[in-house]
């Protein structure tokens, strides 16, 4: 009859020995693979909002100028300011909501891309501080990830360094 401490004993080399034997396989798996995932993941929600600042090629949305001139404002040291510019800032968030995107999928200057997300998620956190947890937390997480390490293999960026080499 086996005692517990028996059990135990044969249990925990094979336990060890089916988690290293995970790890290493785990640890196989390209680190362009999960690059390529943040990049679509960053990007997918900034390119649906940038598609609902427009109207048409560089008419920016009745919805878009509401929001910037009357809704957003940059809560800062406890006051509310107005976006200066409001129209300005309107288009230019449009515009980098589908041109930074589109950047990351490429993998086309993963890096500045990335940190374009990041500035525009610490602008978006200064107007809507209540979505740090579900939202800015995530976006700057990735942003972050991508300005270290880059696109990866997986990326226009990598063919081109593969190229120059």
């Amino acid at each position: 009859m086996k005692t517990q401490a028996t059990e135990t004993h044969t249990t925990r080399p094979a336990l060890v020995s089916l988690v290293t034997g995970a790890n290493t396989l785990l640890s196989r798996i390209p680190p362009s693979l999960p690059l390529l995932a943040l990049r679509f993941a960053l990007a997918v929600p900034f390119f649906n909002s940038g598609l609902t600042k427009w109207d048409g090629f560089l008419t920016l949305s009745q919805g878009a100028r509401y929001l910037f001139e009357e809704e957003f404002k940059l809560h800062i040291f406890g006051s509310e300011i107005a976006y200066p510019f409001p129209l300005v800032m309107a288009g230019a968030s449009g515009i980098a909501e589908l041109l930074l995107p589109i950047l990351l999928v490429l993998g086309f200057g993963t890096r500045f891309a990335a940190l374009g997300l990041l500035v525009m998620t610490a602008i978006i956190q200064l107007t809507i501080p209540d979505g740090w947890a579900n939202f800015h937390l995530p976006w700057a997480a990735m942003a972050l990830t991508l300005v270290v390490f880059g696109g990866g293999r997986i990326a226009l960026d990598g063919l081109l360094m593969q190229r120059r080499a």
